[in-house]
């Protein structure tokens, strides 16, 4: 069993009265006070996982980290690099800190999907998704990463893309797909469906899969016993039951009941047992993970 944190961003900001600009993470590391705030937030995670008996996949803070987002965040292209380079130095010194944790923590080099997770912009051809995804992957694998996570993806073809960018730079990748309130990608495309279309056009290189982003009652319903399903091994929900343009334009945060979204992790562990990665996403915090793990060790 591994646990993952949760929403930095929405926690940071609503709970921490944070700024964070363009809701970048990575932009808390350029000074003190954002760098002690990202890595005491991780600390209470990885000290979770540390009593639970639990591995940790600890995230760097690099999901908007790519060239799509460099004139909305004033960045040029080495500084990108650069922040993508301290954003795994920072994990690997809290890895280090953390030793003591007989379990595996796993660096986890996160992307994001070139374009807005809630309502993408255009479509990717499978193509340009590897080449465009190419140039962080690339940044990361100078580092001391172990993996990466493309999280909160929105359509299969940029999923294909980025599965054979990291399998030529020669790391392991995760695809993490969001979904809206019916259980389907932004694009309409079934949960099943975009998995089965990435494993077919990568011959299965993906380590696994997970979903991401949305709340239990959002994708539950469309689990079940198929080898598709059976590629999944790891969810992090939304505490909230909010849709995507919800979300977007609240102005408060919706931390959900951390006790009932443990249970539905619950119940959904059960009728998928291979599961082993929890975490949580937007509004949720340590509470709930916190929560998830005890109930999912009972």
């Amino acid at each position: 069993m591994f646990l993952t944190d949760a929403g930095i961003e929405t926690d940071l900001i609503f709970n921490h009265g944070m700024e964070i600009r363009e809701f970048a993470a990575h932009t808390l590391l350029s000074d003190e006070h954002g760098r002690l705030a990202v890595a005491n937030y991780l600390r209470g995670f990885l000290a979770l996982a540390q009593d639970t008996g639990t591995g940790f996949v600890l995230d760097s803070q690099t999901w908007k980290t790519h060239m799509h987002w460099a004139d909305d965040l004033g960045a040029s292209e080495g500084e990108l690099r650069d922040a993508n380079h301290d954003a795994i130095s920072l994990i690997s010194d809290l890895r280090d800190e953390f030793s003591a944790n007989k379990n595996p923590i796993v660096l986890n080099g996160v992307i994001g999907p070139r374009g807005d997770a809630y309502a993408p912009e255009a479509r990717i051809a499978a193509s340009e998704a590897e080449q465009y995804h190419a140039r962080q992957i690339g940044w990361l694998a100078e580092t001391d990463v172990d993996m990466i996570t493309a999280l909160t993806f929105t359509q299969s073809d940029e999923a294909i893309g980025i599965v054979r960018a990291a399998t030529t730079a020669g790391l392991p990748v995760v695809i993490s797909f969001t979904v809206e309130t019916d259980g389907r990608l932004p694009t309409g495309q079934s949960l099943g469906d975009a998995i089965k279309a990435v494993d077919d056009a990568t011959d299965k290189a993906a380590v696994y899969f997970m979903v991401n982003c949305a709340h239990p009652d959002h994708f539950s319903h469309v689990l079940e016993d198929a080898e598709w399903a059976r590629r999944i091994h790891g969810i992090r929900c939304n505490a909230s039951r909010k849709s995507h343009a919800e979300l977007d334009e609240s102005e408060t945060l919706d931390d959900g009941d951390p006790v009932e979204l443990a249970s539905q992790y619950r119940a959904i562990h059960k009728k998928m047992p291979w599961l082993n990665v929890f975490g949580g996403c937007c509004g949720a915090d340590l509470r709930h993970v916190t929560e998830i793990a005890r109930t999912l060790r009972l």
